[in-house]
């Protein structure tokens, strides 16, 4: 079973910025997708940005132009790169991969972002 870990959130000012990583422990050309997603307190997970194998990126309404989603299969770890940071997008934000065959579904165990003056 792939593992998939996240790493880089934390406390961070109106306006700021932070990037989060996620290393998966396998290679991560073979996966059709791979994504962030986040969930604030009482609300439903909901998707952020998603890297496909082949064709372009996609950002949630909320996030495009601010964030920037990107593959690094040398290290088979993405990254989230987030910019102009609002109290909005605080939540706890989960690394997701996926494949079709042989069939894969895998989470990570969040890491939490906060934005708070």
């Amino acid at each position: 079973q792939v593992q998939l870990v996240e790493s880089g959130g934390g406390l961070v000012q109106p306006g700021g910025a932070l990037r989060l990583s996620c290393a998966a422990s396998e290679s991560i050309f073979s996966f059709n997708t791979m994504g962030w997603f986040r969930q604030a307190p009482g609300k439903q997970r909901e998707l952020v940005a998603v890297s496909p194998r082949w064709g372009s990126r996609i950002y949630a309404d909320s996030v495009q132009g601010r964030f920037t989603v990107s593959r690094d299969n040398a290290k088979n770890t993405l990254h989230l790169q987030m910019n102009s940071l609002k109290p909005e997008d605080t939540a706890v934000y989960y690394c997701n991969a996926n494949r079709t065959n042989p069939s894969l579904d895998a989470w990570g165990q969040g890491t939490l972002v906060t934005v708070s003056s």
